[in-house]
């Protein structure tokens, strides 16, 4: 009798894990990653209840502590120890301490490209209790000033190859903003950070200065390699060719991408012994199916963790199983965390769709939907520094009932019947270039400047085999004015960033509008930039005669068989 239930107890078990593999395939996956998302949550709650957050420094500190002679960040060949950055971002500290009226709260803006500084000077400030508001180094002229503006700092931290860009703009900053800069000789306006570093003191300043973190504090602990002992090999610049060489030269075992990077990475000739290296995760967003295919397939067995997220967005979501294509995964244990929804969506009114009571649908499974994640006092939105007009924007309010509050991502997803999220197009006043968000409103008002330029509507047209969208003008020409298409390129040159260029002008005698009159975007999105379908004229960013040419049909086939290069 024994061995009977026994043997059917096993054969139970057998079937159950049978059933589970057919219905749940993913339930395990799903159950362990959830099991950490909680007890991450539970964790914070704790760190809540005693009035204590950990942050960044935190953990660097504690790391530094422990391990102070391990390599925390890997640099052209030069090594910083945990205890080097440590006592570099303790100097940092000292000199706005006693050469500054910096004090805890206040924001200081970072222009400063990918070198160690860029650590010592963020720590150094933490230790003040100081916000730093990281800024984009591509961006220059009026983009730069209206960066600056918008965070409110007390001072801007320039990096050595960046002082240009502030040059330029240094007439315009606000009076009450210091400018120092990590250079010896600086211009008049400017203090020199490096000058004051050389007889600064390297003792930790007193912990008293900075100020109490809360689960508003805009420096809430993140993982990076500082906070989990590892050591970060940091570079200037990626290099296609050389990132392998460098992966085997200091044994990395995790890398963080973007789409663009995988790409990239794939469009190198093939050589020997690519699959010889200890990488065995890589983290990021942004990687095409077929390109993450061919990726695993010839680098080897690389975990590729997909994520999507924003920065100031209250929704996160993550791959974790590995499929491919998936930018995420959702369940029902997983909404009762982020309760997000897929609304339907009007492309030509560039609005979500809502019905006779007012209230927005949700979409079916296979069917895009713009992602909307819920605002409560569980996943807040704390929204954008400056005019709270831009907060408001992506705000959606009364969605499925009176009352109720939602932030608006800009991003089209599609669910399949697995559950699992696919990224499908993005919507609104923004695309991607190059990994780089591009703001259409920014490059149309570079464009307006020109006094020929009527009107400008930009918006981003798809490429085959490049990641994110090309950017492209229509541009509405002033009665009795010519185009000046020198003056265009000049313009765009020299006032927005590489990756925001538009790649393409289209010339239109009128713009369409909504019903609100906003230029419409989606019927010139869908049209894209081909001279067989369009009428307009058309004009193609050269980039080997520096000038818009006329684009023609064989420049298409080239630019569609990618034997130009954007």
């Amino acid at each position: 009798m024994p061995l009977f239930w026994i043997s059917g107890l096993g054969a139970g078990i057998v079937l159950l894990h049978f059933v589970q593999k057919l219905l749940f395939p993913y339930f395990w996956n799903d159950f362990w990653y959830l099991l950490k998302v909680v007890c991450c949550g539970i964790r914070l709650q704790l760190y809540s209840r005693k009035g204590q957050l950990v942050t960044v420094l935190d953990k660097f500190l504690s790391q530094a502590k422990k391990q102070p002679q391990k390599p925390f960040i890997i640099y052209e060949g030069d090594i910083y120890t945990y205890e080097d950055v440590d006592k570099r971002s303790n100097k940092v500290a000292c000199v706005f301490l006693n050469h500054s009226t910096l004090k805890g709260g206040d924001t200081v803006a970072l222009l400063m490209s990918n070198e160690p500084d860029f650590v010592h000077v963020w720590f150094g400030l933490a230790k003040l209790g100081c916000v730093v508001a990281f800024l984009n180094s591509n961006i220059r002229s009026n983009s730069l000033l209206h960066c600056i503006r918008s965070c409110e700092p007390r001072a801007l931290v320039v990096g050595t190859d960046l002082l240009e860009a502030i040059e330029e703009i240094l007439p315009n900053l606000p009076e009450d903003i210091s400018v120092w800069a990590v250079r010896d000789s600086v211009p008049q306006g400017v203090s020199s950070l490096t000058e004051k570093l050389t007889t600064a003191s390297d003792k930790p300043v007193p912990s008293s200065h900075r100020v109490v973190s809360n689960l508003k504090s805009p420096y809430l602990y993140i993982f990076t390699s500082g906070t989990t002992g590892a050591t970060c090999v940091l570079k200037k610049k990626f290099s296609a060719s050389q990132f392998w060489n460098d992966c085997k030269k200091y044994n990395v075992t995790v890398f963080q991408y973007i789409g663009e990077i995988c790409r990239y990475l794939c469009k190198q000739p093939k050589r020997e012994g690519e699959k010889d290296h200890q990488v065995r995760l890589a983290i990021g967003n942004g990687v095409r199916s077929d390109v993450w295919r061919e990726f695993v397939d010839r680098f080897g067995n690389i975990k590729m963790c997909e994520l999507y997220g924003a920065t100031e967005g209250n929704i996160c979501l993550m791959n974790h199983t590995g499929k491919i294509g998936a930018v995420g995964r959702t369940n029902f244990f997983y909404k009762v965390f982020f309760n997000f929804d897929l609304i339907k969506y009007d492309f030509q009114k560039d609005e979500p769709i809502r019905n006779e009571q007012g209230w927005c649908s949700r979409v079916q499974k296979g069917e895009p939907g713009l992602l909307v994640s819920q605002v409560n006092k569980k996943n807040p939105f704390f929204g954008y520094a400056g005019s709270k007009k831009h907060t408001e924007k992506k705000l959606l309010r009364n969605v499925f009932k009176k009352g109720d509050v939602y932030f608006n991502t800009g991003d089209l997803m599609v669910q399949d019947q697995e559950d699992f999220l696919y990224f499908w197009d993005r919507i609104g006043d923004t695309f991607r270039w190059k990994g780089e968000n591009i703001a259409t409103t920014e490059v149309a008002d570079v464009i307006g400047m020109l006094d020929f330029i009527e009107e400008s509507n930009v918006y981003g047209v798809a490429v085959p085999d490049y990641e994110g969208k090309a950017g492209m003008a229509s541009i509405i020409l002033k009665p009795n004015k010519s185009l000046d298409l020198e003056k265009v390129y000049e313009q765009v040159v020299t006032f927005l960033p590489a990756y925001a260029y538009p790649r393409f002008l289209r010339i239109q005698e009128k713009m369409q509008v909504t019903g609100t009159f906003k230029p419409k975007k989606f019927p010139l999105v869908q049209e894209g930039f081909s001279p067989l379908k369009i009428s307009d004229p058309l004009y193609f960013m050269d980039n080997l005669k520096k000038a818009y040419v006329p684009l023609t049909k064989e420049l298409y086939d080239q630019i569609m068989l990618g034997e130009i290069r954007l």
